[in-house]
C-alpha cells in the first residue's frame, strides 16, 4: 500500500506535494523518497508563499515551514530559497531544525521576513552564499551570523533598512563579493575580509572602510553623491588592480585633472543625473578617467540634460590613448562640455571601432526606430526632451560625425519619425 501512496505522491509537482506532506501522516512518510528531491549534488528547495499555503500565517506559517525542514533533514539541501509577502511577519528559525540540513546547506536565500540568528544557530559550514531582500535583521545579529560563516564567497543585502553599521568580520577569508543596496539607514561600513575583490554600494554612508582588501579590488561599484570626484581622486593610488568601475551621482561637480593613474582599468561606467546636476557642470572634465586610465577599453556614459550648446569647443592637446575600443553615451544632448568630450575621445582613441550616441536616455522604440530591441510604440517622452534629442542629433552631424575614422562604426539613435514629431530650432 505504500508503494501505491508513494507512486501517487510522485506525480504531484512538488509544492503541491510538499503541502500534502504537511497535512497527511501518509504523505509525510512518501515525501522523504519524492523522486523531484532527487537532484544528485545540487538539491535545492525553493518555498514560495503560494507553495506554503496562501490562508495560512503566523506560527501556522512557522509549523509548517519548520515541519518540511525536519521533512528535508535526509536529503542534504545545498539551496535553501524562502519568499514570503512584503508585509510578511513570519521568522525564520533561530536554529535550522536539522544539523543535517544545517551542514549541508551552500545557498540562504530569504525575502521578506524576520531573522534573528543566535549564537545557537551554530556554524553554517558549508554556506557559500547569503542573499537577504526585505529581511528584518540588524547589523549585530548579521554579524553574529556572518561569524559562524567561514565558507561564504558572495554577501547580497537589498532593502534590509535595520542595519545601521554593516561589520564583516576577518574570519571570512574565502568572501571575495559584497553587494549592498538600498539599505536606506546604513550608514557605516567596515570589511576585515582580507580577499574581497568585488564591492557594490548603492546609497550614502558616513563611514566606509574596506580595510586591507584594497589592493585586491577588481570590481569596484558605488552609488551616492559626488562619488565621481572621490574616485577620480582617492582611488587610483589605494586600488591598483582595479579593472571595473561603476560610478552613479545624482549631485556632482567637476573631475580634476590629476597626475594619479587607474593602470589596470579596463571598463568605466558614469551614471549621472542632469535634472539634478548644476548648469555649470562641465562633462568635458570627465576627460580626466579617459587621461588616467591607458588600459581602458569600454565606456559608458549614462545620463539625462537639457543644456544649450556652444559652437566654441576645447581639446585637449596631445591627447593620445590606443586601447579604447567602444565608447557608449546613453542620453545625448547638445550640452558643450558632452560634446567636446565626445570629439576629444574621437580624436584621441586611435583603436575606437564603435561609437554608439543615444539621444533618448534608452527609452524603448517602435519597430520604425533605429533600435534593434524595438516595440510596436515608442515609450511616451516630454517635449523639452524631444527637442533636446534633436538638438543632440545636430549636434552629432556639425561637430562629431565627420571626425569619425572609417575603421570606427557610429550608431546614432534618433527620435523616432513616426512616434515623435515637431518643429524644433536646433540652434546650432
Amino acid at each position: 500500500m505504500q508503494d501505491i501512496w508513494c507512486h501517487i505522491h510522485s506525480l504531484m509537482p512538488i509544492d503541491a506535494a510538499a503541502r500534502a506532506a504537511c497535512l497527511s501522516r501518509t504523505f509525510l512518510s512518501s515525501w522523504r523518497c519524492y523522486p523531484k528531491l532527487d537532484l544528485g549534488c545540487y538539491p535545492k528547495l525553493t518555498l514560495t508563499r503560494r507553495a506554503l499555503c496562501p490562508k495560512t500565517y503566523g506560527a501556522d506559517l512557522s509549523l509548517r515551514i519548520g515541519s518540511i525542514l525536519r521533512n528535508h533533514s535526509g536529503t542534504g539541501i545545498e539551496e535553501l530559497t524562502l519568499f514570503l509577502y512584503e508585509d510578511e511577519e513570519y521568522i525564520f528559525p533561530i536554529s535550522l531544525p536539522s544539523l543535517g540540513v544545517r551542514s549541508s546547506i551552500r545557498s540562504l536565500e530569504l525575502r521578506s521576513c524576520v531573522f534573528r540568528p543566535t549564537p545557537e544557530l551554530g556554524p553554517l559550514r558549508g554556506l557559500t552564499r547569503l542573499a537577504l531582500r526585505d529581511v528584518r535583521i540588524t547589523g549585530l545579529k548579521l554579524e553574529c551570523l556572518l561569524s559562524n560563516s567561514l565558507a561564504l564567497e558572495l554577501l547580497d543585502l537589498i532593502h534590509c533598512h535595520r542595519i545601521i553599521f554593516l561589520k564583516i568580520p576577518s574570519v571570512l577569508l574565502q568572501l571575495s563579493c559584497v553587494k549592498v543596496r538600498g539599505c536606506s539607514y546604513l550608514r557605516a561600513v567596515q570589511n576585515k575580509a582580507p580577499n574581497l575583490s568585488s564591492f557594490t554600494l548603492y546609497g550614502q554612508v558616513s563611514k566606509l572602510s574596506l580595510g586591507a582588501t584594497l589592493p585586491m579590488m577588481k570590481v569596484f561599484v558605488m552609488r551616492c553623491d559626488k562619488v565621481i570626484r572621490y574616485a577620480r581622486a582617492n582611488l587610483p593610488p589605494i586600488m591598483p588592480n582595479l579593472e571595473t568601475l561603476e560610478l552613479g551621482s545624482t549631485f556632482e561637480v567637476n573631475t580634476p585633472m590629476l597626475p594619479s593613474k587607474f593602470l589596470n582599468l579596463k571598463h568605466l561606467i558614469i551614471q549621472v543625473n542632469g535634472e539634478t546636476l548644476s548648469p555649470s557642470y562641465d562633462y568635458f572634465s570627465l576627460i580626466s578617467f579617459l587621461d588616467a586610465s591607458p588600459s581602458l577599453e569600454t565606456w559608458w556614459l549614462d545620463h539625462e540634460s537639457v543644456f544649450e550648446g556652444s559652437s566654441h569647443l576645447r581639446q585637449l592637446p596631445e591627447c593620445h590613448h590606443d586601447r579604447l575600443k567602444s565608447f557608449e553615451v546613453i542620453g545625448f544632448s547638445s550640452a558643450k562640455g558632452l560634446v567636446e568630450l565626445t570629439c576629444c575621445i574621437v580624436k584621441s582613441a586611435v583603436s575606437l571601432e564603435r561609437l554608439r550616441l543615444d539621444t533618448l536616455c534608452g527609452d524603448i522604440r517602435c519597430s520604425d526606430g533605429n533600435d534593434s530591441d524595438s516595440w510596436d510604440i515608442c515609450e511616451p517622452i516630454s517635449e523639452a526632451l524631444l527637442e533636446e534629442a534633436i538638438r543632440g542629433v545636430a549636434a552629432i552631424r556639425k561637430y562629431i560625425e565627420d571626425k569619425v575614422p572609417p575603421t570606427a562604426n557610429l550608431i546614432v539613435l534618433e527620435p523616432c519619425p513616426r512616434c515623435h514629431t515637431t518643429t524644433v530650432d536646433h540652434g546650432w
